[in-house]
Order: structure tokens, then sequence, then C-alpha cells
């Protein structure tokens, strides 16, 4: 048995190594191109971003292959057991904890909770940690009631817009943020494992859409809670620096500079998972839901995502964080600087696919929709908007202009759309919103902001804080325009068939609502 499962593994990850490959190589290769004609950077530097890229290629592979052995089924698990045992204290008590647990194991908030100088990282991961508890509880009741996902979104983005107002202007951008980082790697296989667990107890016809969206309300649960912790909490001013690249002249230099951090990023990986290893053995004993097989497949899982994640967040850290920075303070040292905002695009339209949930996110939307949304369909819609997204940031970087100007316009035209597209497609776009910003984006483009506003003189708290904000934005509308192109389609399909079986209008309104 243990044989099998063996080969079984190793043809798996060759697959998620291929899939990692063609994710990670194209953004390199950007790198590349601009090291040579835009921004000259010495040989030492390129060394230090491919070895970054080699260990993002191969951690983002064991990630994904732990993730889907061991949070999934681990997700999945814990959501049909809490929502079988109708026991409605047990189940906001067993959210409300799941939620901080694998918050403040997400290791895209702990990047981001180091570089806000201002506010001690604890504060601010304690703070995160209990707006994504909340929300999740009110997540799951909304499955639970069957309450409209529209509605619920357009209420709560409402008030958060309106307090947004009271809070001082150096948390906004913040906020923010940290509603996008909250979703990562850690946070997105379980959560939307516990989507599928929770809808696959009921038989109704929007049980299939009603697994999207829990990650829409983690979203949201952060981005009030530092808000609210900047009504009440009053930072000490921090001076922001750009991410120094190491000097580094050798390969020897290079290797020195990753092995140095890797026993830093193996602690924080150990203890953000050790949490979510103890709930897995809690749940075991609890409900006695795997066999011998599965827990030993799934405790392989949770050994593959430690190593994932160790080798992906040393590799984006050391590798990918400091060349971002030089490459947005060159860019926006020199008289050209508008040019920031072309490349921005790009690098946005390729950065999006080397997020290791994304493909998580991907993989479960397809599984879901029985293969009508399909990945490849999913990762083109994500790369135009971030890519869009991330130009407009970086054009906010360069000319100063309150977040407000971008966030306001965009949401609203993302609640608007939820009216005329199938629910599923809402769901999908509101959990699209906080995967795409994941650790690349807190580890390469919020340091190419940083450099940038350090460069021309800006005020990095207000102007270059916010990309992550707009990236998680962006798939709120792009989806949702994918959802309303399929709608439009599905529409003159059914009216042809109308048209040939002789079915009258009434039946085709009712197929239509179903």
């Amino acid at each position: 048995m243990l044989r099998k499962l063996d080969v079984i593994l190793n043809k798996k990850l060759k697959e998620k190594i291929d899939e990692s490959i063609s994710a990670v190589i194209p953004i390199s290769v950007i790198m590349l191109i601009l090291s040579i004609f835009v921004v000259p950077m010495e040989t030492g530097t390129i060394a230090l971003f491919l070895v970054g890229a080699f260990l993002l290629i191969i951690g983002m592979a064991f990630f994904q292959l732990g993730a889907e052995m061991s949070m999934t089924p681990l997700g999945e698990g814990v959501g049909s057991h809490i929502m079988k045992s109708r026991r409605l204290p047990v189940l906001i008590l067993v959210c409300f904890v799941m939620g901080i647990i694998i918050t403040i194991a997400e290791p895209d908030l702990q990047v981001l909770a180091s570089q806000v100088s201002s506010i001690p990282s604890a504060t601010l991961i304690w703070t995160v940690a209990v707006g994504v508890g909340v929300f999740l509880v009110v997540a799951v009741l909304r499955i639970l009631f069957r309450v409209s996902l529209p509605l619920l979104l357009c209420i709560l983005y409402a008030g958060l817009i309106l307090l947004s107002f009271a809070a001082p202007a150096d948390f906004i951008a913040v906020a923010f943020d940290s509603g996008g980082v909250t979703t990562g790697p850690m946070t997105v296989p379980f959560i939307m494992a516990v989507g599928i667990g929770l809808s696959a107890t009921r038989s109704d016809k929007n049980g299939a859409s009603d697994s999207f969206g829990l990650i829409a309300f983690c979203s949201i649960g952060p981005i009030i809670m530092v808000l609210l912790l900047g009504i009440f909490f009053h930072p000490s001013d921090a001076a922001y620096a750009a991410t120094p690249v190491p000097d580094v002249i050798t390969m020897q230099d290079v290797m020195r500079e990753f092995v140095h951090m890797f026993p830093d990023y193996g602690k924080e990986v150990l203890s953000s998972i050790f949490p979510v290893l103890a709930v897995f053995l809690l749940f075991q004993l609890v409900s006695k839901r795997y066999h011998r097989n599965q827990i030993i497949k799934m405790l392989v899982g949770f050994l593959y995502t430690i190593i994932g994640l160790i080798l992906f967040l040393t590799g984006a850290n050391v590798g990918f964080a400091p060349v971002g920075s030089l490459l947005g303070s060159s860019l926006a040292a020199q008289s050209w600087k508008w040019l920031l905002v072309p490349i921005g695009a790009l690098i946005g339209y390729y950065i999006v696919k080397a997020e290791p949930a994304v493909q998580v996110l991907n993989q479960q939307v397809e599984d879901v929709t029985n293969g009508s949304i399909s990945r490849s369909s999913m990762n083109l819609c994500l790369s135009i908007g971030v890519s869009v997204s991330v130009s407009l940031a970086l054009l906010r970087v360069l000319t100063g202009i309150s977040i407000y100007w971008l966030l306001i316009p965009g949401y609203v035209t993302a609640l608007v759309l939820t009216k005329f597209v199938p629910k599923v497609f809402v769901g999908i776009a509101f959990d699209s919103g906080g995967v795409a910003s994941g650790p690349m984006t807190s580890t390469f483009l919020l340091p190419l902001a940083m450099g940038a506003c350090t460069a021309i003189g800006g005020n990095v708290v207000t102007d270059a804080f916010g990309v992550v904000a707009m990236v998680a934005m962006a798939p709120l509308i792009a989806v949702q325009l994918m959802g309303f192109r399929y709608n439009i389609k599905l529409k003159k399909s059914i009216s042809l068939s109308a048209i040939l079986l002789d079915i009258d209008d009434d039946e085709i309104v009712e197929f239509e609502e179903e």
C-alpha cells in the first residue's frame, strides 16, 4: 500500500512541478530581459533572483500537493462534521477558533506585519486573526440560514467604506492590504474545503454555489478590524526603508544568503503549522473520521506543506523581495519613470499565476462546476484583472492620488455586477479577490511599490501600501464580467433550444432560475 502511495505521490509531484515551472518561468524571463535592457543589475543580484525562482518552483509544487493531501480533506471533514452536529453554539465556537488558528498560521500576514513598522506585529496579527474568526462565523451562518450572498456583501462593503472615513489616513491602505494577504496559501485550501464540506450536507440547488463566498467574508473581517484598530490605536511614527539587496558576488555568497535564512523560515512555518496539526489530531480523536491509510496520507501531506512553505518563503523573501525593491527604485529614479506602469502591468499579468493559492482555488472551481469554468479561463481572467490593478496601483505611487479614487468606484462596480451574474460567479469572484493577493504580491509587488515610492520621495504608508488591496479588488470585477458573458451565452443557448423544441416563455424563465 505504501509503495503504491509513493508511486502516486511521485507522479502528482511531477505534475505540480510542471505547473509551477509554467507559472514562475514567465516572470523570471521578464526580470532577465529588464535587467539587460532597462535596469542593469549585478550578476550576483540576478543569481540571487534565479535561485529564488528555483526555490519558488519546488516550494510551490510541494505546497500544492501537500495542501491537496492534508488541508483540503481536513477542511471538508470539519465543515461537514459541524454542519451535521446542528448545535449552533458548537458551530460558532469551532469556526471562530479555527479562523484565528488558520490566520495566525498564514505566512502572507507575517510578511505584511513585518513591513508595517508603525504597528507592532503581534497587535496587527491578532487583530486580523480575530477579524477572520468573527467573519468565518458570519460566512458559515449565512450558508446555514441561506442568506443571499450578494445582499450581505453589499451591506458589509457599504459599512466598510463608511467606517474607513472615520479611520486615520495612515490606516486605510494597510487595512485594505490586510484583507488581501489574510487569504493566502494556508487559509485558502482549508476555508475553501470547509465551504465544500458545509454545502455537501445540503441537497438544494444552491448548495454548490454556496460553497464559495467564505474567503470573501474572511477578507472583509480583517479590513474592518484594522480600521477599528486605527480609530482606537495611535501608531508610532516609523521610517520605511527599501528592502536592501545583499552584497553578493560569488555563487557561494548567494547560497549563503539562502542557507542563512532557512532556519528562520523553518521556525516560522513550523510554529504556524503546529496549531493546524493539533486541530487535525484533536478532530480525529473526536470524530474518528479518517482510517489508518488516510491518516498516513494526511501526515505526509502536512510534511509536504511544511517543506513547500519553507522553500517558497525563503525563495520569495531572499530572492524576490530585494530585486523587486531594486527594480522599483531604479525605474522611479529615471526620467522615464512612467515606464514603471506598463512594466507593472506585464509583471502583474504573469505574477498571479505564481500564487500557490490561486491554483488551489482554480482547481476547486473546476471541480465544483464540473468543468464548466475551467482552470485556464480562470487563470486568464485573473491575469488580466491583476495586470490592470497593478498598473493602477503603480500609477497611484507615481501621482500620489488617494486610494479612495480607485477603491470606491471599483467596489461599487463589483457590487452592481452581482445583480447581473449567476450566483456561483459572485462567490467565485469575491473569493478570487482574496486569493490573488498572496505571498508573491507581498514579497515582490509591495517591495516594488515601496522602492518606487521611496525613490520619488513619496509617503510609503499612504501611497505604496494599497497595492495588495488593488490586486485583491481586480478579480471581483474581472471574474464577474466573465460570468456576465457566460450568462449571455447561456441565455442565447436556452432561447435557441426553446425555439427548436417549441418551449413556452414561462418554462424558459423557470429553467433560467434553476
